[in-house]
C-alpha cells in the first residue's frame, strides 16, 4: 500500500510537470465522437463478460498501468532541445516540441490500441452467447484499429521518416510477442522448457529498427522472460523516447541514451507489476516470478506445460502458492533493482532539473 500511494504521488507530480495529464481519457488525438461511443458499446458487453470490459476498466481506473506517454514528455523535459526552433514549434504548457507531445499521444494510442486487440476471446463450439461474444470481439478489434490507424497518421505528418521506422518497429515487436513461444489454444504464452544448465545470455540494445534475435534465449528463464516483455512492451517506450529525443536534434549519442533509458525503465515497470499481480491476480505464466522460480525449480514446468492442451489443465492457485514460496519473489526484485539502476545511471547523463527528479522518483517507486 506505501509503495502504491508513493508511485500515485508520483505520477500526479509528475503530471503537474507537464503542464497536464496523459492517460488515456485526455489525449487531444482520440477525444472524440468516435472513441468516446466505446462506453456506449461496452455497456452492451457487461452481462457476458467479454475481456474487453477488463481491459477498458483496467485503462480508465487503474492508476499503476504504465503511463508511457507521461514518460516521454518527461525524458523529453529532460533532455531539453538542441538546435534552432520556431517559437511556434514549441508547446509552452509543458515546454516542449509539439512534436515530442505528438509522441506523447502516439504511444499512448498504440499501446492502448494493442490492449484492446488482446481483448479478443476466442471463440469456440463450448463458448455461451457466441453472437454476444463475437459482437465484443468486432468492437475490440476495430477500436484497437482505429487507434492504431490514427497513431500511424499522426506520425506520418511529422515527415520524419528515421523517427516513423523506429516507432512502427515497435509495432512489428508488439505483433512478434503475440506469435512468439508456445501458447495454450486460448493463445495465451506458455513459457519454454528450462534448459538443464542456465546461462546469463545479455540482449543487446537494438537502437535501429532490425529485429531481435533470439539465439540461445528460449529456455534460459531471465533471458527469455526479458526477451519477452521487450517484445511486449519494452520496445515501445524506448523507441518513442529515443524518436522524441531524434526530434529535438540532439546528437546521436542522445537518442540512444534515451532508447536505453526506456528500455529499461519499461522492463523494471513490469518486473514490479508482475510481482504484485502473483500476490493479488490473475498472472502470466510468462511472468518474471514464475520463470525466475523455474530457475531454481524446473520440475514445476510439469504443471505449466498442461496448457499446452488445455488452460483449465492449469492449477494456477498451486503455481502461486509455489511461486510464492520459492526464490522467484525477491530474483524479481533484484531484477527489477538491476533495470531500474541502468535507467538511473542514464539520468547521470543529463543536467539536474525538477523534471529529473520526478523520473527518479517514479523509478524509486516502483
Amino acid at each position: 500500500m506505501e509503495r502504491r500511494l508513493a508511485f500515485s504521488s508520483a505520477i500526479k507530480e509528475a503530471e503537474r510537470v507537464v503542464g497536464y495529464p496523459v492517460s488515456f481519457l485526455n489525449l487531444r488525438v482520440i477525444l472524440n465522437d468516435e472513441i468516446a461511443n466505446i462506453l456506449l458499446y461496452t455497456k452492451k458487453l457487461i452481462a457476458m463478460k467479454h475481456p474487453l470490459l477488463q481491459t477498458v476498466s483496467n485503462l480508465v481506473f487503474q492508476n499503476e498501468q504504465k503511463t508511457f506517454g507521461l514518460i516521454v514528455l518527461l525524458m523529453s523535459k529532460v533532455a531539453g532541445s538542441s538546435g534552432n526552433f520556431l517559437e511556434s514549434d514549441y508547446d509552452r504548457a509543458a515546454d516542449i516540441l509539439h512534436s515530442q507531445r505528438v509522441i506523447a499521444e502516439v504511444i499512448e494510442m498504440i499501446k492502448t490500441g494493442h490492449l484492446m486487440h488482446t481483448s479478443l476471446s476466442k471463440i469456440d463450439a463450448s463458448t455461451k452467447n457466441v453472437l454476444e461474444m463475437n459482437f465484443g470481439n468486432k468492437v475490440a478489434l476495430l477500436y484497437g484499429d482505429y487507434l492504431l490507424a490514427i497513431s500511424n497518421s499522426e506520425l506520418a505528418r511529422l515527415k520524419n521518416h528515421q523517427v516513423q521506422g523506429i516507432i512502427l518497429s515497435a509495432l512489428r515487436d508488439l505483433a512478434e510477442f503475440e506469435f512468439f513461444g508456445l501458447r495454450d489454444p486460448q493463445n495465451n504464452p506458455i513459457p519454454f522448457k528450462p534448459l538443464p544448465e542456465q546461462k546469463d545470455v545479455k540482449i543487446p540494445d537494438e537502437f535501429g529498427v532490425e529485429p531481435l534475435k533470439f539465439e540461445d534465449i528460449l529456455g534460459n528463464m531471465k533471458a527469455e522472460c526479458t526477451l519477452r516483455n521487450i517484445l511486449s512492451s519494452g520496445s515501445l517506450l524506448p523507441k518513442c523516447c529515443q524518436g522524441s529525443l531524434i526530434l529535438a536534434n540532439h546528437e546521436f549519442f542522445v537518442p540512444k541514451l534515451g532508447y536505453i533509458f526506456g528500455r529499461n525503465l519499461a522492463l523494471a515497470w513490469q518486473a514490479s507489476l508482475e510481482k504484485v499481480q502473483i500476490k493479488e491476480e490473475s498472472f502470466s505464466l510468462v511472468s518474471a516470478p514464475v520463470m525466475l522460480h523455474l530457475q531454481h525449480d524446473p520440475s514445476l514446468y510439469t504443471e505449466i506445460e498442461k496448457g499446452l492442451s488445455d488452460q483449465k489443465k492449469v492449477n494456477y492457485d498451486l503455481i502461486r502458492k509455489v511461486v510464492m514460496s520459492g526464490p522467484g519473489l525477491d530474483k524479481t526484485d533484484q531484477l527489477k533493482k538491476e533495470f531500474a539502476d541502468v535507467a538511473l545511471n542514464v539520468l547521470d547523463n543529463f543536467s539536474n532539473s525538477g523534471s529529473k527528479t520526478v523520473v527518479v522518483n517514479i523509478i524509486k517507486a516502483l
